[in-house]
């Protein structure tokens, strides 16, 4: 029995594995042998593209289904109750600053760490500080770092198409309810549901990666933690200063994070514009941009999913501040590899895109 992917397939995966700069400018063909050893995919030449690689979810067990309901309702109830709070006027600079820094330092933890570095291996940096940017990303309350890199490796193997754990086109129609169930639909019945040891395997072989895994729950009470104990601090020992810390620093911002980055798993494939030919429905969103802080270039990263900056072009680079933190760690020496696309290699898949049109149009 031997593994085998097509290209086709094998163009729309990114799954890394150790040492993984080595993908850049592999062909289709090593690419493929690489993926295909780090998926551990049992599949046999002439099937179709590795039995689609294991489309079907595990069940979400109630107590999942419940732990992310609660997830999802508390940040909202959290965002009403502020509205009011924000109507009396009961929130001064300290609890817009304390939330300003819990945003900053969890939404980067997710571009930066579970999405760019982990899932798709856009550059390499020490071990420490991986774990520094897994446990930022874990205060997002997104879900584990593991369970998170394998459903989007998931998401990217089979994009708006079966097997897809939040594609608002597939199982939803395209419509209203699809759009739903990208955004938080898929929540309540596929989140964390992908095979980590098939998407995942060289995080579940990392002691430190598991570790942080486990402790999911911790980082989750930490992140609620942390703002509260800002905001006694700089009130001055203040029970109100203390909630209103963990209203604004914690659940507040939970709730926009959440919901940014939901944007892109559901608007970023529902509306919006599209550069390249890729075989999904990804688009790129520019008003989402500053505050996704550059993952709603998400057409761009469909095309080049190893791209370290999602805005390709000067532009739209300049709407990507996960790229320019990035570069940040690159000029301190916390970042080496970092996968850059250059405006050749653009124009080649533009011309490659044009080409393929144009045969397309022929044949009829």
């Amino acid at each position: 029995m031997t593994s085998s992917l097509s290209a086709e397939t094998c163009g729309r995966i990114s799954a890394p594995i150790r040492g993984s700069s080595s993908l850049q400018g592999s062909s289709v063909g090593e690419n493929c042998a690489l993926m295909t050893k780090t998926l551990d995919l049992a599949c046999t030449s002439g099937q179709e593209p590795c039995a689609r690689m294991s489309l079907r979810f595990l069940p979400m067990s109630k107590l999942q289904r419940r732990i992310n309901i609660v997830a999802v309702t508390l940040p909202f109830l959290a965002f009403i109750a502020a509205l009011f709070v924000l109507w009396n006027s009961a929130i001064g600079w300290t609890d817009l600053a304390i939330m300003a820094v819990m945003y900053f330092v969890s939404a980067f933890g997710i571009t930066i760490g579970y999405h760019r570095l982990l899932t798709h291996r856009a550059f390499q940096t020490y071990k420490p500080v991986e774990y520094a940017l897994a446990a930022a990303g874990s205060l997002a309350v997104q879900g584990p770092v593991i369970d998170w890199v394998a459903d989007h490796r998931k998401h990217h193997a089979h994009t708006d198409e079966e097997g897809d754990p939040h594609s608002p086109h597939v199982g939803h129609g395209s419509g209203l309810r699809g759009l739903w169930h990208a955004h938080v639909g898929w929540l309540l019945s596929d989140q964390g549901q992908a095979s980590a040891r098939r998407y995942a395997p060289e995080l579940l072989e990392d002691r430190g990666m598991r570790l942080i895994s486990r402790r999911f729950p911790l980082l989750v009470l930490l992140s609620l933690a942390i703002p509260a104990a800002a905001g006694w601090a700089l009130s001055g020992g203040s029970v109100a200063g203390a909630a209103t810390g963990l209203l604004w620093g914690g659940l507040v911002r939970i709730f926009f994070v959440h919901h940014v980055t939901w944007s892109v798993n559901s608007v970023c494939h529902f509306l919006g514009t599209r550069r390249f030919e890729t075989e999904d429905q990804s688009t790129n969103v520019a008003w989402l941009s500053l505050l996704s802080f550059g993952e709603s270039w998400h057409h761009n990263h469909h095309a080049f999913p190893r791209s370290a900056s999602h805005g390709l072009r000067r532009w739209e680079r300049a709407l990507d501040p996960s790229a320019y933190l990035i570069k940040a760690m690159e000029k301190l020496g916390l970042a080496r590899n970092v996968v850059r696309i250059s405006p050749e290699r653009q124009s080649a898949k533009l011309q490659h895109d044009l080409a393929s049109r144009a045969a397309v149009v022929d044949q009829l």
